[in-house]
Order: structure tokens, then sequence, then C-alpha cells
């Protein structure tokens, strides 16, 4: 008798499905003997089938007039925030749900923590420290798959290659240093004697016209020019890619070529950034930058702070072949890292350069991570304790004001009890500090997703409790 398959809903863009992949992987890992099924865009899954795991995709248009009726599963992950894939998800049986699903009596509910968790980093995300392809999986499988998956570094170039691809779009205008950036990094390239070629999207021609004119050079311009399926091909000959935040740059990174990723606007590198280990990101070191979903400030800032000469000289020192020297480099106004693994196997970002004492930022954003790997995967506690004690030593007043802004959060959670959906962003917006908002802003999702039962209360004042015990 054959096994019931597992399916994965990911409507979303080229950049979410190639995240995905890692995800398929550990599902045919964790569940052998079963067909894995794929709901996805056709424009999007076509092309990436030869680089793709071996599942069985299938259109929107042939799910929605019933290619999946009649069939039960043992699991449906949905990754869409599509309302669609909610009422595609509750329509369906399976033994297991996960992500949103659009239930009979009407209320979609948010099935599995991580994806709660992942939900709630919307505005809240500036502690963050999972990546999303991460988040894809963390509610189906257990810590050891992931642990267990080994992906190649990436590939090192002949030593006359020196082609660097300029990827000038992105999916929005923030996400993208300006025309006028690309066109000093060419010159700084070539200056360098790399070899710039221009690459994009039918709709960035106009942005790599654009750089071109601002260069006064006649630079080599692919932009509009490629398919996917030949982007590919073409990044086969590639030493290298600088590229912000954007599909063909985690193309780039599954294919193993090597990436520079100019990580810029309302993005987070830790949610986004190439998944593979051994990829470089610079992000401006303004105290704004991080987990950004929005610009506050008159201009951004973060944009400005990315110079077209240090990222040359970035590109050529890793196309140098000595790659211990980025860890001396320093970039004036940039941070730099390398995607690397934790222990458990999670994505992380090692950073590199000169090494001073760990700002309050990172250590906040460990002492989270080890905080939620212990409330939501069981892993241990001592590790989330020691991570306090480290932000503690090295920040006694602000560990102070901390613990006495706590409470905060227990009001606004028990607020959130009393009053539920009558007491909107309840828990996220009650004047807490911004340290405080990983936590609330999951707190809050999970509340809403629970119509703020009691149940959820007790667990929600048990969460900020297990807090006031690790932060005393």
């Amino acid at each position: 008798m054959a096994k019931e398959p597992v399916l994965v809903l990911q409507m979303q863009r080229m950049g979410d499905l190639i995240l995905s992949f890692p995800l398929f992987l550990w599902l045919k890992r964790a569940y052998p003997g079963r067909e894995l099924h794929v709901v996805a865009e056709e424009a999007f899954f076509t092309p990436l089938m030869p680089l793709s795991p071996g599942v069985t995709y299938i259109t929107w248009p042939a799910a929605e007039a019933g290619a999946l009726s009649g069939t039960r599963y043992r699991l449906i992950v949905n990754l869409s925030i599509r309302e669609e894939a909610a009422r595609l998800a509750g329509s369906l049986e399976a033994d297991i749900k996960v992500g949103p699903v659009r239930g009979g009596d009407g209320a979609l509910r948010i099935l599995g923590n991580w994806q709660l968790y992942r939900a709630s980093l919307a505005g809240g995300g500036r502690h963050n420290r999972f990546h999303w392809a991460d988040l894809n999986g963390l509610d189906v499988v257990s810590l050891k798959v992931p642990r267990l998956t080994f992906f190649d570094p990436p590939r090192q170039p002949a030593p006359d290659n020196g082609t660097v691809g300029l990827f000038v779009g992105a999916s929005e205008p923030g996400k993208r240093p300006e025309p006028r950036f690309y066109a000093g990094l060419a010159r700084a390239l070539l200056e360098r004697g790399l070899k710039p070629v221009l690459l994009g999207g039918p709709a960035d021609v106009p942005l790599a016209q654009e750089a071109k004119r601002a260069s006064g050079l006649p630079l080599a311009d692919l932009t509009g020019q490629l398919s996917l399926a030949e982007l590919t091909e073409f990044g086969r000959t590639l030493a290298l890619m600088v590229t912000p935040d954007t599909g063909p740059m985690h193309l780039a990174a599954w294919t193993g070529l090597p990436t520079i990723n100019l990580s810029v606007g309302h993005v987070n590198p830790w949610d986004t950034a190439p998944y593979q280990p051994g990829h470089l990101v610079v992000r401006s070191s303004a105290s704004c930058a991080p987990g950004c979903w929005g610009c506050r400030q008159k201009s951004m800032l973060c944009l400005r702070g990315v110079d077209p000469a240090p990222v040359a000289a970035l590109a050529a020192l890793a196309l140098s072949g000595q790659r211990t020297r980025l860890e001396r480099l320093k970039l004036p106004g940039l941070d730099l890292y390398e995607t690397a693994r934790t222990e458990e196997g999670l994505f992380t970002l090692r950073r590199l350069g000169p090494q001073g004492a760990p700002g309050a930022a990172e250590l906040a954003g460990e002492f989270w991570r080890r905080v939620f790997l212990w409330r939501l995967a069981g892993e241990p506690r001592e590790p989330a304790r020691q991570a306090w004690e480290a932000l503690a030593a090295a920040w006694p007043k602000l560990a102070a004001k901390l613990r006495a802004s706590l409470p905060e959060l227990s009001r606004a959670v028990a607020r959130l009890g009393r009053e539920g959906a009558a007491a909107p962003n309840a828990a996220s917006h009650a004047g807490l500090a911004p340290f405080w908002s990983l936590p609330a802003s999951f707190l809050e999702m999970s509340g809403l997703n629970a119509d703020a039962a009691p149940a959820w209360a007790r667990q929600g004042l048990e969460f900020v409790e297990g807090l006031a015990v690790l932060t005393r």
C-alpha cells in the first residue's frame, strides 16, 4: 500500500521557492518513501526543475481545478501568505497541517509555533536570528535533520576568470542600490583588472542603461536578455556575483556561484541572506540598519553607507584566493559577514574584519536565539541563561533597565488576554523597550491566533515568567 504523500504550498516568488529547497531535502529524509508534492507558480518552478530536489510540481490552476482532491496527505506545509493557499490547505485532508489554514468554520489559523514566530517578525524582527529557510522546516523536522545536512562551499573560480556579475534589480526599489552605485562599482572593478557584466530582468533594463550612462563606459550588459535557465548557465561562467537581496541571489548561492550580498533597505540578512555557507554579506553599520521593515529616516542611511570602492576591494580580495585576509578587512561604514552554520546546523552570520567586544545588539540576538530554541524546539535552557549573563556582564546598566521594564510585557500579555482582538497590538505597542519587541510580537501573534483564550493567557504569562527567571 502506497504511503500518504506530503504536500508543500509555496506560491510566492522565485527566491521563496529556492529557499524551500532545503525543506524539500529535509522532508525526503524525515518522510522516506513518500511522494513530495509542491504547489508553486509554473513560471518559477519550470526553469528551476533541473536544480530542484526531486519533487512533483503542481501548478496553482491545476490545484484549484481539483488535481489534489481525493488525496489524503500525511503532512501539509503551507508556506504561502495568499488567501487561496490557506483555503486550499483547509479543504484537503491531512494528519498534520502547518502554516496558515482557513478552516471549515471560516477562521484563519496559523498552525505551528515556528510559523507563528515567522509571521510575528513583521515589524518586530530586529533581534531575529533564524533564517527563513530554517523557519520553513522547524515545525516539521527535528534539529538533527538540518544538523546532518551539508552544502558544498561556493566553487573556486579559475585563476584567470575575473568576470563579475552585477545584478542591478530587486523586487522593490528600496531593496537595491541606485544605478550610480553600479556605475562607480563597475569603474572600480575595472581599475582592479576585473570584468563587470550588468545583469537583471526585463524590468531592470532602464536601471542598467542609467548605470552605463553614469559610468561613461561601454559596459557589458545582458540585462533583460537572459531567461532564468540562461541566467543559471551564464552564472557558471562567472567568478562572482554582486547582488542585492533578490531571487537571482538565491539562485546563484544554490548553484555554488560565490556571491556578495548587498544587504540594503528593508531586508534583514538574518532572514534572507544567501543560505548556503561561505557567501559574503555587507550591510551598513548604521544603528537603524538591522532588522528594518520600513525606513523611518529622512533618507536611507543603509543605502548611503554602501560605497562602491570598498565593495570593489572586497570583490578583488574574495577572488584573490587569500580568504584569510577577509578576517582583517575593515570596510568603513560597513559590517561584513560570512554565511555559516551554528552548532545546531542552522544558518548564522559570522562577523569578519577586526573583532572588538560584541555589541549589545549582537548579544541580544544570541540571547533571543537561545530563548526560542529553548521554548519552541525543546533545547536546553542553560545556553539562554548564559547568553543573558554575557549581555549583563558587558552592558550592566542596560541589563538593569531591561529587567525593570519586563513587567510591562507581562501587563501587555494580561491585557491581551482580557480584551482579545479588541486590543490590537496590545503586546508590541505598549511602550516596551525595543529589546522586548521580538517576544512581544510573537506573544501577540500567538494570542490573536488563539482568540486570546484563557489557556493561551496562562501560557503567555508562563513564557514571561520564564524570561524573568532567566534575567534575574
